[in-house]
């Protein structure tokens, strides 16, 4: 799909499908097709594959093409199938245009022609505009990060309710804890590479009137970089406390289980007794010597369980 956007007084004017691209200040390819890319670098632009967007070396997210610099990040966002998934993105930035590759749909690509007005960077010039899409991910991670730190209120509140939580619960509870982290380090993945493609786009366009805003959005991203260790630290917390409750639950089922078979012990010794071949027993050859054997049985486990319940063991 190809989705082609022109500027007008600050704001974004989404163009028609057969318009033609020269009069377009942002095209954005998502799962582009054969045709649609040949659009694209007819106007003198490469447009990357996924694998080489994929790429793991620097050098190959972050590079010069003659006129175009290419940054690529990775974002979250959805699949066709409408998961979550997390893809890299590629902001190709040439003099008269931007141009953006995706393979998967990050919200901010859908927000920003509505924002774009009321940004901060507006969409003055080219550079303008990538500073406002910056702008406009960098607040769409601000929000992820705040629905991890909102799910682990909430975890916690349950964790450290009165009633507390047990059982089952308590697997599940370290299973959602446990994918809120993986998500937390995938975000701050994708905070990184942000950082890293402002940086470079800091050094490729020192204009004075540019310079402020690049600052101010890499301050924002220290500051969610900070917030996310923040929110790591707590999940490292949250996963103590649940295998602390979990080893707890263990434990009280094991001094059950240890005070159950200790209270049936001189029961088990009473009749270990009356069942030996001797001849001289306390009431064995009376007619109420089963009682006798009975009631010491008894008597025994009810006061080792009186004297478990004096202790506090139980």
């Amino acid at each position: 799909m190809l989705f082609a956007y022109s500027m007008d007084n600050a704001t974004l004017t989404r163009l028609a499908d057969d318009a033609p691209l020269e009069s377009a200040h942002w095209v954005d390819l998502y799962r582009p097709q054969p045709e649609q890319v040949a659009r694209v670098e007819s106007l003198g632009f490469s447009v990357p594959t996924l694998a080489d967007m994929e790429e793991i070396e620097v050098s190959n997210r972050f590079y010069r093409a003659g006129k175009v610099d290419v940054l690529t990040v990775s974002l979250p966002g959805l699949d066709p199938e409408k998961n979550r998934t997390f893809g890299p993105v590629a902001c190709l930035l040439g003099p008269d245009r931007l141009v953006t590759v995706r393979y998967h749909a990050p919200r901010p690509f859908e927000t920003l022609p509505a924002h774009a007005e009321g940004s901060n960077a507006g969409c003055k010039t080219v550079p303008h505009l990538f500073l406002t899409l910056m702008e406009e991910i960098v607040a769409r991670m601000a929000d992820l990060l705040e629905g991890v730190g909102r799910e682990l209120d909430e975890r916690a509140a349950k964790l450290f309710d009165d009633k507390g939580v047990w059982g089952d619960a308590l697997e599940v509870m370290l299973r959602d804890v446990g994918r809120a982290g993986e998500m937390l380090a995938k975000y701050r993945q994708c905070l990184l590479t942000l950082d890293r493609a402002l940086s470079t786009f800091g050094v490729t366009h020192d204009a004075k009137d540019l310079r402020g805003f690049t600052q101010a959005t890499g301050r924002d991203i220290q500051a969610l970089l900070v917030h996310a260790d923040f929110l790591s630290g707590r999940i490292s917390h949250l996963t103590d406390v649940i295998l602390g409750m979990v080893t707890l639950e263990q434990g009280i089922t094991g001094r059950i289980v240890s005070v159950v078979a200790v209270i049936f012990l001189p029961p088990t010794l009473v009749a270990s007794v009356y069942g030996m071949n001797f001849e001289f027993l306390p009431g064995l050859h009376s007619d109420f010597g089963w009682l006798i054997a009975t009631g010491l049985m008894g008597f025994s486990a009810l006061g080792t369980l009186l004297f478990f319940r004096w202790k506090g063991w139980l």
